[in-house]
């Protein structure tokens, strides 16, 4: 499976946490069809000093990239605006026993 790391930061606009809470329970419910299917390895919101929500970070992993491909362009937070500045890395999450 390849894994990949995605940072997010969110718009800065007056209106950018009134997406963000409009769209939150579509991605909530996408990170847990994700995990059912075993592609979403960790994740959450990043705040500020405040405890505001300003972004994301997610671990998933795909069989494909065509399956990854897939997810992005029906993730929630992208297709709502509340993505702004978006970094995806490959990634390789660390087996601890």
């Amino acid at each position: 499976m390849k894994q990949y790391l995605i940072y997010a930061k969110d718009y800065t606009d007056d209106k950018a946490l009134e997406r963000r809470m409009a769209a939150r329970t579509a991605h909530l419910e996408g990170a847990k069809a994700l995990k059912a299917r075993g592609c979403f390895l960790f994740g959450g919101a990043m705040l500020d000093a405040h405890g505001t929500m300003i972004g994301s970070t997610m671990a998933l992993q795909f069989p494909t990239e065509a399956e990854f491909d897939a997810w992005y362009a029906a993730e929630p937070y992208i297709i709502g605006k509340v993505w702004e500045k978006i970094e995806i890395h490959p990634y390789k999450l660390a087996v601890i026993e």
